[in-house]
């Protein structure tokens, strides 16, 4: 069944592609909820071991939030432009594709740049690895994408529906994120409880506006690399939610109990 909404694989090699990546970010969800975070936001320095020298190890560097969520979204966001020259023709489906692509992550570094309020730092290693993910992911998905042009379409066309279900995703996504602007301004470091939209149910609506924007990507693009990206991506912001929530908890004895950390009334 899975099959009527899919394109063919390719080749063997996108397999193993899909494979390791939705591996990637499954291991990267697990880590999340045993301890092990990236080190970014509320847990840059959660990681940090006693006994190493940061001065001595690159990867250890620290970065201002800014420069560090920047340097997460920039390149991908590269890429996305990047696509329409490379790939100037394809139809309808693939001009969609390389356009959410392009849009998600260029909205992302206009929050970085004009929305986001920002605390704490960024290690470089975590910047390195989530930046070279994200560039990976919009220029494989792409790349996917180009290599199915000729191929048959898909028994059930999604393209529309995942069109839809991106744009309540991105928008969701960004009002959430407003709101989290909003808590402080310009002067304050700390962390508040967040209030308004979705807020009053979950704790990280963004995170799971983000994975409604990966699912509509994947209904736009119908492979079996999207699909399982955006499954992956789901699993590691379930990770993250779930220890954010765990994170308020131990910060705030007001924080409330019946708030979930992704899904509402349920997770």
């Amino acid at each position: 069944m899975f099959q009527s909404f899919v394109y063919e694989e390719p080749n063997p090699i996108i397999t193993v592609i899909t494979v390791v990546t939705f591996s990637f970010l499954a291991y990267l969800g697990i880590s999340e909820i045993c301890g092990k975070h990236l080190q970014y936001s509320k847990f840059w320095n959660v990681n940090a071991s006693a006994g190493s020298s940061t001065s001595s190890n690159f990867l250890q560097g620290k970065l201002s939030s800014r420069i560090g969520m920047f340097v997460l979204y920039a390149p991908a966001c590269v890429m996305g432009f990047a696509s329409f020259l490379m790939y100037p023709d394809g139809g309808t489906r693939f001009m969609m594709v390389k356009s959410v692509v392009t849009v998600h992550f260029l909205k992302r570094v206009l929050e970085v740049l004009f929305v986001h309020k920002y605390s704490g730092g960024m290690i470089l290693g975590s910047a390195l690895l989530i930046s070279s993910s994200y560039f990976m992911f919009a220029a494989v998905m792409v790349y996917i994408q180009h290599l199915t042009l000729g191929y048959q379409e898909p028994e059930v066309d999604l393209k529309y529906i995942g069109l839809l279900i991106f744009l309540v995703g991105i928008c969701g996504n960004f009002y959430h994120h407003y709101l989290l602007s909003k808590l402080r301004d310009s002067k304050e470091k700390g962390y508040k409880i967040p209030r308004g939209g979705l807020f009053s149910v979950v704790i990280c609506p963004h995170y799971l506006f983000e994975i409604i924007g990966f699912v509509g990507i994947s209904f736009i693009s119908q492979t079996s690399f999207s699909f399982y990206c955006a499954l992956g991506v789901a699993l590691y912001l379930m990770g993250r939610s779930y220890v954010t929530r765990k994170w308020y908890l131990s910060k705030f004895e007001n924080f409330p109990k019946n708030v979930k950390a992704l899904i509402p009334f349920v997770f």
